[in-house]
């Protein structure tokens, strides 16, 4: 169950009227776990107002009449297009602007869930839909300290499973033996299941112009043979199977061979740099008690690959918020794709990822950074030079 008193003061300070939820089909998993529905029936729509001031109110289906009865509020039924007309408006209840998920120009597409309709409906009643961005990083993205040792846990056994999975790629190619990008991803999927690790997806295994690819999915079919010379990127991300918790996800780069050859040592210095360089701007600001927005976090890692001349060669944004979800849905350290004004706020978690992606190769250094009080750390390992797995 949400807790009401704390969203009111979110929407008091915000000077807004309300935040309506509204789902159907479960097309909404914000709206779920804001609300803490687990078992709400969503064949048809539904819809729940929590005002900034006074009792929440909820609109139903008369065949799924219970889909909300764990919420508090009042409850209001519909069954006809009509009725669902005539209770909207009892719902909104004259107020002047709600928040929803959604967001002006889909600048925030992690968030923008409502469908247009779904807004017009609303815009209709004589309300003004804004972003519940905001809201839904505070109610949303923030991590207990339950959810803080999951993230650790995780990340013990991420940490050791891909540093064990570039030394089981140097045995097999010292044994010569034949594999592929796709076989050495299966391995760590393995030890995931041994770990109690589980993920969403399965790990980027990557060499050559296939770590060039910064989403790269090695196949069955298809998929490269890793072989003596090889760069080898890997991409690893999960989290322990306890309820609510939370992700850990990085990425290093290793060499198959014994000394790394100048073309990708001098790549790996850029994005190490760069990586830095955000990290150090997240820690500096913050200890100092200036607020630190998403894009400017990008800003500070994409200036060093500029001026080293490889900008057009770093097509994605810096970094993700981290939750339930790998890409969670608070701030994103992106001043690329969208421009994230959302402010890096408390107890939240994201990734910093810059990347170099040329024909030949590429390079991604991924680390994950908890927001404390005025403080800011990286969770686990630091790469600080291109592993020499052959060494």
């Amino acid at each position: 169950m949400p807790d009401i008193k704390a969203v009111q003061r979110a929407l008091q300070e915000q000077k807004l009227n309300g935040w309506l939820f509204y789902d159907i089909l479960h097309r909404d998993p914000i709206a779920y776990r804001v609300l803490g529905l687990t078992h709400a029936m969503a064949k048809r729509r539904w819809f729940y107002m929590i005002p900034a001031i006074g009792v929440p109110r909820k609109l139903v289906h008369r065949i799924e009449s219970t889909a909300l009865d764990s919420l508090p509020g009042d409850k209001m039924l519909y069954a006809a297009a009509e009725e669902l007309e005539k209770n909207l408006k009892r719902l909104i209840g004259g107020v002047r602007k709600v928040a929803m998920q959604y967001s002006p120009n889909n600048s925030i597409p992690y968030v923008s869930l409502v469908d247009a309709g779904t807004v017009e409906l609303i815009r209709a009643q004589g309300c003004k839909v804004v972003s519940s961005a905001d809201l839904v990083q505070q109610f949303e993205a923030v991590w207990t300290p339950e959810q803080l040792e999951s993230h650790r846990v995780a990340g013990h056994a991420i940490d050791r499973i891909t540093q064990a999975a570039f030394e089981e790629a140097a045995r097999r190619v010292l044994d010569g033996e034949k594999f592929t990008e796709y076989d050495l991803q299966q391995w760590i999927l393995g030890q995931f299941r041994a770990s109690d690790v589980t993920s969403d997806s399965a790990p980027i295994v990557a060499v050559g112009p296939h770590a060039g690819d910064p989403h790269y999915e090695p196949l069955e079919r298809g998929s490269a043979r890793v072989q003596k010379g090889d760069l080898l990127l890997l991409d690893v991300w999960g989290k322990t199977l306890g309820s609510n918790s939370v992700y850990y996800d990085i990425t290093w780069v290793g060499y198959l061979g014994k000394k790394v050859p100048p073309k990708y040592s001098k790549v790996f210095t850029i994005v190490r740099d760069a990586r830095d360089a955000a990290v150090s701007f997240v820690q500096e600001n913050l200890k100092a008690g200036r607020k630190v927005e998403g894009w400017q976090v990008d800003r500070a890692a994409r200036e060093v690959i500029r001026k080293a001349g490889f900008g057009k060669y770093f097509v994605h944004r810096t970094g993700h918020n981290i939750g339930q979800e790998v890409h969670g849905t608070g701030a994103n350290m992106d001043g690329l794709e969208t421009h994230d004004v959302r402010r890096v706020i408390p107890h939240t978690c994201f990734s910093v990822e810059p990347g170099i992606y040329l024909p030949e190769f590429g390079v991604r250094l991924e680390v994950d950074v908890y927001v404390g009080e005025g403080t800011a750390e990286v969770t686990g390992a630091v790469q600080t030079e291109m592993l020499r797995l052959l060494a």
